[in-house]
Protein backbone atom coordinates (compact mmCIF):
# COMPACT_ATOMS: atom_id res chain seq x y z
CA UNK A 1 0.00 0.00 0.00
CA UNK A 2 1.66 3.52 -0.95
CA UNK A 3 0.64 6.79 0.93
CA UNK A 4 0.98 9.93 0.21
CA UNK A 5 3.26 11.81 2.35
CA UNK A 6 2.19 15.96 2.45
CA UNK A 7 4.42 17.63 4.67
CA UNK A 8 3.55 21.20 5.25
CA UNK A 9 6.64 22.92 3.11
CA UNK A 10 6.33 20.05 0.26
CA UNK A 11 2.65 20.84 -0.12
CA UNK A 12 3.36 24.63 -0.32
CA UNK A 13 5.98 24.35 -3.00
CA UNK A 14 3.48 21.41 -4.73
CA UNK A 15 6.30 18.63 -4.21
CA UNK A 16 3.97 15.39 -3.39
CA UNK A 17 5.52 12.52 -3.09
CA UNK A 18 4.37 8.81 -2.46
CA UNK A 19 5.96 7.06 0.19
CA UNK A 20 6.04 3.15 0.08
CA UNK A 21 5.77 1.98 4.28
CA UNK A 22 8.61 0.00 5.20
CA UNK A 23 8.49 -3.71 6.14
CA UNK A 24 6.66 -3.40 9.38
CA UNK A 25 6.96 -6.01 12.21
CA UNK A 26 5.83 -9.17 12.18
CA UNK A 27 2.09 -9.65 12.95
CA UNK A 28 1.26 -6.30 12.27
CA UNK A 29 -2.04 -5.34 11.21
CA UNK A 30 -3.46 -4.06 7.55
CA UNK A 31 -1.41 -0.51 7.32
CA UNK A 32 -4.36 1.83 7.77
CA UNK A 33 -5.01 0.20 10.76
CA UNK A 34 -1.40 -0.34 12.59
CA UNK A 35 -0.75 3.40 11.57
CA UNK A 36 -4.07 4.53 13.65
CA UNK A 37 -2.64 2.12 16.50
CA UNK A 38 0.69 2.58 16.25
CA UNK A 39 2.10 5.47 19.07
CA UNK A 40 5.73 5.39 17.93
CA UNK A 41 6.67 4.23 21.46
CA UNK A 42 9.27 1.67 20.73
CA UNK A 43 8.95 -0.70 22.78
CA UNK A 44 8.45 -3.48 19.94
CA UNK A 45 12.39 -1.68 18.89
CA UNK A 46 13.66 -2.20 22.55
CA UNK A 47 11.81 -5.74 23.02
CA UNK A 48 13.53 -7.06 19.66
CA UNK A 49 16.32 -9.56 20.46
CA UNK A 50 17.63 -9.44 17.36
CA UNK A 51 17.59 -5.17 16.97
CA UNK A 52 16.04 -5.62 13.53
CA UNK A 53 13.15 -3.55 14.41
CA UNK A 54 14.36 0.09 13.73
CA UNK A 55 12.49 3.38 13.23
CA UNK A 56 11.01 3.97 9.72
CA UNK A 57 9.25 7.02 7.43
CA UNK A 58 7.53 8.80 10.32
CA UNK A 59 9.28 6.79 12.93
CA UNK A 60 6.67 3.98 12.53
CA UNK A 61 8.54 0.61 13.47
CA UNK A 62 9.79 -1.12 9.91
CA UNK A 63 12.29 -4.66 10.01
CA UNK A 64 15.64 -4.11 8.54
CA UNK A 65 17.13 -7.16 7.64
CA UNK A 66 20.20 -6.05 6.66
CA UNK A 67 21.10 -6.38 10.51
CA UNK A 68 20.21 -9.46 10.63
CA UNK A 69 17.08 -12.36 10.95
CA UNK A 70 13.93 -12.55 12.50
CA UNK A 71 13.66 -15.19 14.84
CA UNK A 72 9.55 -14.85 15.07
CA UNK A 73 9.73 -14.74 19.20
CA UNK A 74 7.28 -12.66 19.69
CA UNK A 75 8.48 -10.45 22.30
CA UNK A 76 7.42 -7.19 19.83
CA UNK A 77 4.48 -8.53 20.00
CA UNK A 78 4.36 -9.06 23.85
CA UNK A 79 5.54 -5.30 24.21
CA UNK A 80 3.27 -3.83 22.21
CA UNK A 81 0.64 -2.49 24.41
CA UNK A 82 -1.57 -0.61 21.39
CA UNK A 83 -1.94 -3.68 19.65
CA UNK A 84 -0.94 -2.82 16.28
CA UNK A 85 1.04 -6.01 16.32
CA UNK A 86 -1.56 -8.74 17.05
CA UNK A 87 -0.38 -12.60 17.18
CA UNK A 88 -3.04 -14.80 15.85
CA UNK A 89 -2.93 -18.54 16.27
CA UNK A 90 -2.45 -20.04 13.35
CA UNK A 91 -1.65 -17.14 11.36
CA UNK A 92 1.50 -16.68 9.72
CA UNK A 93 3.66 -13.37 10.85
CA UNK A 94 3.61 -11.89 7.26
CA UNK A 95 3.54 -13.03 4.10
CA UNK A 96 7.00 -12.36 3.08
CA UNK A 97 9.70 -14.55 1.12
CA UNK A 98 13.03 -13.97 0.01
CA UNK A 99 13.66 -13.23 -3.70
CA UNK A 100 16.94 -13.37 -5.43
CA UNK A 101 17.61 -10.47 -7.73
CA UNK A 102 19.76 -10.28 -10.70
CA UNK A 103 22.67 -8.76 -8.71
CA UNK A 104 23.33 -12.39 -7.45
CA UNK A 105 26.87 -13.54 -8.08
CA UNK A 106 25.70 -16.70 -9.55
CA UNK A 107 23.82 -15.23 -12.06
CA UNK A 108 27.18 -13.61 -12.91
CA UNK A 109 29.04 -16.39 -13.56
CA UNK A 110 30.64 -16.35 -9.88
CA UNK A 111 30.54 -19.02 -7.00
CA UNK A 112 28.49 -18.00 -4.38
CA UNK A 113 26.23 -19.90 -1.78
CA UNK A 114 26.28 -18.40 0.90
CA UNK A 115 22.54 -17.51 1.11
CA UNK A 116 21.73 -21.19 0.93
CA UNK A 117 24.37 -22.01 3.76
CA UNK A 118 23.11 -19.39 5.91
CA UNK A 119 19.16 -20.77 5.28
CA UNK A 120 18.15 -23.17 8.37
CA UNK A 121 15.16 -24.27 6.58
CA UNK A 122 16.80 -24.65 3.02
CA UNK A 123 14.74 -22.53 1.20
CA UNK A 124 17.43 -22.07 -1.11
CA UNK A 125 19.26 -24.55 -2.73
CA UNK A 126 21.53 -24.97 -5.59
CA UNK A 127 21.58 -27.12 -8.27
CA UNK A 128 24.37 -27.98 -10.31
CA UNK A 129 24.51 -26.82 -14.14
CA UNK A 130 27.02 -28.00 -17.05
CA UNK A 131 29.21 -25.59 -18.19
CA UNK A 132 28.21 -23.02 -15.07
CA UNK A 133 28.06 -22.36 -11.80
CA UNK A 134 24.94 -23.59 -9.32
CA UNK A 135 22.15 -21.22 -9.90
CA UNK A 136 20.11 -20.28 -6.73
CA UNK A 137 16.85 -22.32 -6.34
CA UNK A 138 14.21 -20.78 -3.88
CA UNK A 139 11.66 -23.17 -2.16
CA UNK A 140 8.80 -20.54 -1.60
CA UNK A 141 6.87 -22.91 0.57
CA UNK A 142 9.60 -23.59 2.54
CA UNK A 143 10.86 -19.89 2.98
CA UNK A 144 9.40 -18.65 6.07
CA UNK A 145 10.79 -15.04 5.32
CA UNK A 146 13.13 -15.06 8.26
CA UNK A 147 15.15 -12.71 6.46
CA UNK A 148 18.46 -14.82 7.62
CA UNK A 149 19.80 -14.91 3.99
CA UNK A 150 19.61 -11.07 3.07
CA UNK A 151 22.26 -9.58 5.70
CA UNK A 152 24.93 -11.63 4.53
CA UNK A 153 24.84 -11.70 0.40
CA UNK A 154 28.07 -10.49 -0.40
CA UNK A 155 26.15 -8.63 -3.50
CA UNK A 156 23.00 -7.53 -1.57
CA UNK A 157 20.71 -9.59 -4.48
CA UNK A 158 18.42 -10.81 -1.96
CA UNK A 159 15.15 -8.44 -0.90
CA UNK A 160 12.21 -9.98 0.83
CA UNK A 161 9.11 -9.21 -0.74
CA UNK A 162 5.17 -9.52 0.27
CA UNK A 163 4.23 -12.91 -1.19
CA UNK A 164 0.35 -11.99 -0.10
Amino acid sequence: MESVSLPRRGFLRGHIRTVTPGLRPPWALAETEFVERCTRCDACLQACPSSIVVHGDGAYPVVDFGRGECTFCGDCVEACEPAALRRAEHAAPWALKAAVGGKCLAMQGVECRVCGEICGHSAIRFRPRIGGVALPELDPETCNGCGACVAPCPAQAIAMESNG
